[in-house]
């Protein structure tokens, strides 16, 4: 396939049709871009397509430049192929060839860019574990009783996987391989306010008498194991989509697997 074939290949991956608008962008062309210089995205209509992952997602969630000077669109498509390429074939398995193959540009216009995968790869790990915090705490009702709380804690933990499902992946795989500490904090320090945050609401659900006395710390790892690992087997064209799935993860996790009526099974 040449390099048009594998632009038009992401175009059709990360747009869309059924509703899409177009928008023509005109790119800067850089030695080497045998591409071109004018590219056409689709843009999908609200709801976006369960079955991938906007392009411009990733522009959302990710610190690259400022409102003065916001990420270029090449550089947003060279993160989402590389998203892409890591979550599937690991860090190690993907090459800096490979991503500048997918995205259908020279290996010298993704230099220009990014000087290696570290570059690449940096501004997920931090990005994607600072959204999801940003994301699930803003959507928890702090006037819901604490079992609601940690309901909505898992469904929001769930749709933020399935929209930015290559970037987490990606991100989780390389998420202590940083060898720079100061970043490797801040990354920790997101998490932690993460995984507080669910421990706060199972202490809440304790006081209230919603759920039994247990272990706060082991409720916890049992509901981030149960939701960290949904990424890699769940399948968008599947009858159930990821908020779905929390929902029924949590009736499991609060309820049980015995029938309301049925008495606890006798050890003896």
């Amino acid at each position: 396939m040449g390099s048009q074939g594998r632009l038009q290949s992401f175009m059709d991956r990360h747009g869309r049709q059924g509703g899409a608008s177009q928008r023509r962008l005109t790119l800067p062309r850089l030695p080497g871009d045998e591409a071109g210089a004018l590219l056409v995205f689709r843009r999908p209509a609200a709801p976006p397509d369960r079955r991938g992952e906007r392009m411009d997602n990733l522009a959302e969630i990710l610190e690259l430049g400022d409102a003065a000077n916001p990420p270029q669109e090449r550089m947003i498509q060279i993160l989402s192929e590389a998203c892409r390429l890591f979550a599937t074939r690991g860090f190690e398995g993907a090459s800096m060839r490979d991503i500048a193959a997918e995205c259908g540009i020279s290996k010298a216009t993704l230099y220009h860019y990014f000087p290696d995968k570290d570059a690449i790869v940096r501004p997920l790990v931090l990005g994607t574990t600072k959204a999801i915090y940003g994301h699930v705490s803003t959507r928890i009702d702090p006037g819901s009783p604490p079992v609601e709380q940690l309901r909505q804690f898992m469904v929001e933990t769930a749709t933020f996987f399935e929209r930015y499902r290559w970037a987490w992946i990606a991100a989780a795989s390389v998420f202590w391989n940083d060898p720079q500490a100061r970043r490797r904090k801040q990354r920790l320090e997101w998490r932690d306010r993460y995984e507080a945050l669910l421990r706060d609401i199972l202490r809440d659900a304790i006081a209230q008498g919603e759920v039994r006395q247990l272990d706060v710390s082991l409720a916890g790892r049992l509901v981030l194991s149960t939701l960290n690992w949904l990424p890699r087997w769940y399948d968008p064209a599947g009858p159930l989509s990821a908020a779905e799935i929390a929902e029924q993860f949590h009736g499991m996790i609060v309820q049980g697997f015995s029938p309301p009526s049925s008495p606890r099974p006798d050890r003896g």
